[in-house]
């Protein structure tokens, strides 16, 4: 009796043992949920509180209640932009990435080539939104979604090139010679080492050019073209003095750049699931 009795004690202490690291990560994770929550909360509170405290007028900073009001109001609007300004930056985020990725493998394999694709990129990086955008509204026609999705593309560009390359020029040289070793075609290596290597900098690259193309698709519109993205009704709502409905449309805009982000990094939870633990080099 008394063995049994200590082997079932012993196994409810492996099993308590067991539960308290559980417990303790279950805890973490609704922690780091929680943080963010409770931060936007308090800076809502203290917003409502500075606006009303210094009664400071809409347009100079709504309240957030009468944002929200407005919100209810034109949540169908809101939807609709969304739509037309998420499908510029879906568009201009896959076309930009893509050769992106098409050039940094090329230049990782070429050092004349990454000397003529890297000031590029370097150049396109600091080009200027409000002179690209007007620019090609004219070559395109201000009825053409095109203008828009080659911003994303020209603004999505600089960071995957640069954290790609990156990544293509990380893999060791141990790797390298066992692949050689191995007789394996260059191709093979590429496939086998060096781009599985380069993941991680590849999504850190996705992930900060998915929220900075919806900030490029945003400011694409204010100039021009078709109104019916997020920007334009920012625009709109501006001149005709409905802050707080332009600030509705803001918060549409931030809500579609953490969606971007957010599926970004669930692409990259399951591409590094399939490849092993891929890390994060940000």
């Amino acid at each position: 009796m008394s063995a049994t009795s200590g082997t079932a004690g012993a196994a409810g202490t492996a099993v308590t043992a067991g539960t308290a690291p559980r417990r303790r990560a279950s805890l973490a994770r609704l922690g780091r949920l929680l943080a963010p929550v409770l931060l936007g909360v308090a800076v809502l509170v203290a917003w409502q509180a500075l606006v009303v405290g210094a009664d400071l007028p809409p347009y100079l900073l709504p309240s957030p209640t009468a944002i929200a009001e407005q919100l209810r109001e034109v949540v169908p609007l809101v939807w609709s932009a969304a739509l037309a300004t998420g499908a510029n930056v879906l568009v201009g985020l896959l076309v930009g990435a893509a050769t992106a990725v098409l050039a940094a493998v090329v230049a990782a394999r070429s050092r004349m080539v990454d000397g003529l694709l890297s000031p590029t990129a370097a150049a396109v990086s600091v080009m200027p939104i409000v002179a690209l955008a007007p620019a090609l509204n004219t070559l395109f026609g201000t009825t053409s979604t095109t203008p828009r999705r080659l911003v994303v593309a020209v603004v999505v560009f600089a960071p995957v090139f640069v954290t790609t390359l990156r990544g293509l020029r990380q893999v060791q040289p141990v790797h390298r010679d066992l692949m050689r070793a191995y007789a394996a075609t260059g191709a093979q290596t590429t496939r086998t080492v060096t781009i599985p290597g380069a993941l991680p900098y590849l999504f850190t690259g996705l992930r900060i050019a998915s929220s900075t193309g919806v900030i490029a698709a945003v400011v694409a519109e204010y100039f021009g073209g078709l109104q019916n993205g997020l920007g334009s009704r920012i625009t709109s709502a501006a001149a005709n003095s409905a802050y707080a409905r332009a600030w509705a449309f803001v918060l549409g805009a931030i809500v579609l750049g953490l969606v971007f982000y957010l599926a970004t990094a669930a692409v990259e939870r399951v591409v590094a699931r399939r490849h092993g633990t891929v890390p994060d080099v940000t």
